[in-house]
């Protein structure tokens, strides 16, 4: 039962182990996320980025149990606690969701409904989890509403959700996400819409959020700057899988993976004045007809003969992963 699922010390947050999530269509079977397995421990943040389409947002509703038909997880296991989230029933994945594991979604009017107040949504989601009165409910979303910095709380509980700017709106789903101070978060490009500004104080709110009160976070993304200044850790996603992972600060300053390099090396800022901007050449293969061997081997400018074989994910260099037949290795390091 939901119920039991209890921290243990030392032990990771959440593990995911081979996780395999298809969606069986017409065309055929699309393998979204097919063998992804990574770790969050308890108060850190995992970044975890791609190009769109890598998989990313897929694994980030399978750790939910909010993948909807045609797709499934058929492999794999998602251990929360070292409860396995992917063989709970329906039932006892409602008693976590939104307690114990909340997602923060890109479109802040995911979460919001646009006919009900602010105050009559959070004041539902924290009863549905707990029985507390309604005057203690209020009290918890109006600070909540304060620690994501929207001023007035007490005001903006009274607002409609059309009332709000884009990047309020966000503000209001995050604090919707943090009202029962979960253990773990998946957050699916939360501040993608929002300015830079308000995008930084959010950062810094979720950074304390997870130092304080041991909140796992899994922050899914494409901007490797908001992962640079946010994550502990980092998983690079391509076509389903992960093809790099490691600390973050070793794998954005020395990347192993010629697909990380090559995202590290597109970022504008990046380029000398005057330069063309580097790209990874070609298009990401579809999911339905994958090449053989590597995913990335069409788009390498290190593919050779051994990469019409599918690389294993493996340990190139201590607490790094990559998978690579011919990784970046750094000057007078040797493949372990």
């Amino acid at each position: 039962m939901a119920q039991t699922i209890s921290a243990t010390a030392g032990a990771p947050t959440l593990e995911v182990r081979n996780l395999q999530t298809h969606f069986f269509t017409r065309a055929g079977v699309v393998k979204a996320v097919d063998g992804v397995s990574f770790t969050v421990g308890r108060g850190k943040v995992l970044g975890l980025v791609g190009e769109s389409g890598s998989g990313k947002t897929v694994t980030g509703f399978s750790i939910l149990g909010l993948v909807d038909a045609p797709g499934r997880i058929v492999g794999g296991e998602i251990l929360f606690h070292g409860q396995n989230l992917a063989k709970l029933k329906e039932e006892e994945m409602r008693r976590l969701r939104g307690n114990r594991i909340a997602m923060i979604f890109q479109d802040p009017m995911m979460t919001l409904n646009p006919v009900l107040r602010v105050d009559t949504q959070m004041i539902e989601t924290v009863l549905a989890h707990e029985k507390v009165s309604k005057e203690t409910a209020r009290q918890r979303a109006r600070d909540t509403l304060g620690m994501v910095g929207i001023p007035s709380p007490d005001e903006r509980l009274k607002s409609y959700p059309h009332q709000f700017s884009g990047g309020m709106r966000q503000r209001v789903a995050i604090a919707i996400a943090l009202l029962h101070r979960p253990e773990l978060i998946v957050a699916d490009e939360p501040t993608t819409a929002l300015d830079v500004t308000i995008q930084a104080q959010i950062l810094a709110e979720v950074q304390k959020l997870c130092s304080q009160t041991g909140t796992a976070m899994i922050w899914v993304t494409h901007d490797l700057s908001v992962v640079a200044g946010l994550a502990d850790d980092i998983a690079v996603m391509y076509a389903g899988r992960v093809v790099e992972r490691g600390a973050v600060a070793e794998v954005l300053d020395k990347p192993l993976h010629p697909y990380t390099a090559g995202l590290i090396g597109s970022v504008p800022s990046r380029n000398k004045r005057g330069e063309p901007l580097r790209q990874i050449p070609g298009m990401t293969p579809s999911l339905l007809s994958l090449p053989p061997g590597c995913a990335f081997r069409t788009r390498c400018p290190r593919a050779a003969e051994a990469c019409l074989q599918e690389p294993p994910l493996g340990e190139i260099l201590p607490g790094r992963e990559t998978r690579c037949f011919r990784p970046y290795l750094p000057a007078g390091e040797a493949a372990a």
